[in-house]
């Protein structure tokens, strides 16, 4: 699966959307060009300033990780189709 990270930053975490309860959920996809297409749509953005890095991370592990850490997340699969938010 892939992340996306703030580029040449190791402290900011990956990147999270907020959902319609103002929660952050961890977006993890299982097509790298899923992710990198994303986060272009993301530089695109006014909204949103930083570059972002695509990081491959191990499957298993994240989702455990995400459990284990009370963290919401959502898997976007090749069928899925996700747009960065819109600033109101």
């Amino acid at each position: 699966m892939y992340l996306l990270t703030i580029a040449n930053s190791s402290d900011d975490g990956a990147y999270a959307l907020k959902d319609k309860y103002g929660e952050k959920v961890l977006l993890m996809f299982q097509e790298e060009d899923d992710a990198t297409r994303y986060a272009l749509m993301l530089g695109d953005s006014e909204e949103y300033s930083k570059e972002m890095s695509v990081v491959e991370v191990e499957d298993d592990l994240a989702i455990k990780t995400c459990k284990m850490h009370n963290y919401k997340y959502t898997v976007v699969t090749p069928n899925d189709i996700v747009v960065p938010p819109l600033s109101s």
